[in-house]
């Protein structure tokens, strides 16, 4: 195996194991430190700590769903697509070190929520910003992970289709 090769898979392994790892920390000192529906204002009142257990996924979609459908569509068949995408990242040589780490991003978020739905029963969501008219659902440093690793993609996306056509 090249140094570079090497190099390249300990670069993908730190990244997915810190926003895995991040997430997860996270999530537990919530879970140990905050209780349901408590908050804590932060930021002059603009970020606030407000622990949850979702059982859904993006804004509790999905919440009402029978329990075995939705292990099936909010565990199983996303564990299977982050499976792809890790095999994507260590198969392809040819993907660039921003790509992977949009990838990295996406996986170690998407990994992060599944845990918490395989082990908890619900994701633990904690984290509410509001400023002025916006405001955002209650979320975790998994769906940072998840939209940054998006962001990232989309980004790649589009600067190599402008490369492609000038």
């Amino acid at each position: 195996m090249k140094a570079s090769r090497v190099t390249r898979l300990l670069l993908i392994a730190t990244m997915l194991l810190c926003n895995f790892g991040c997430d997860q920390l996270s999530k537990h000192i919530v879970r140990k430190s905050i209780a349901n529906y408590q908050e804590i204002p932060l930021v002059k009142g603009h970020l606030t700590l407000t622990k949850v257990e979702n059982t859904g996924a993006f804004l509790s979609f999905g919440h009402g769903l029978p329990q075995q459908l939705k292990t099936v569509l909010l565990a199983v068949l996303p564990l299977l697509a982050l499976a792809v995408a890790i095999l994507y990242l260590l198969f392809n040589d040819r993907i660039t070190y921003l790509r992977a780490a949009g990838i990295c991003f996406l996986v170690g978020g998407g990994l992060g929520n599944i845990i918490d739905r395989l082990f908890y029963g619900s994701v633990t969501d904690f984290l509410h910003l509001k400023y002025g008219n916006f405001q955002t659902g209650i979320f975790n440093l998994a769906d940072v992970s998840i939209v940054i690793g998006l962001l990232i993609i989309l980004f790649t996306s589009y600067t190599r289709k402008v490369h492609e056509v000038y």
